[in-house]
């Protein structure tokens, strides 16, 4: 079953792909069927600029609780370099 989950943001940085590093413009998040992945479902995160090709991207399939770790740990690391940034 297809989920049709899919959520696209506007992001600013950089990602390393088959053609070395690249200029990111967009991020997109998603829950459908994985590609490479073991389950038959898998969150998945590209992130790309399309303006570049579509060479210029770089996907990651995760199952569920790898996600969620991950968002964890991005938490506790934005939460982090925040408060780094509020006493530089």
């Amino acid at each position: 079953m297809c989920t049709m989950i899919a959520m696209t943001t506007a992001v600013s940085g950089a990602g390393k792909g088959a053609n070395g590093w690249f200029p990111l413009s967009q991020a997109t998040v998603g829950y459908d069927h994985a590609t490479h992945g073991a389950g038959e479902h898998a969150l998945l995160i590209d992130f790309a600029n399309y303006g570049l090709g579509v060479e210029a991207r770089v996907a990651v399939e995760l199952d569920l609780p790898s996600g969620k770790a991950l968002l964890d740990q991005l938490r506790a690391a934005i939460e982090a370099a925040e408060a780094v940034e509020a006493t530089s």
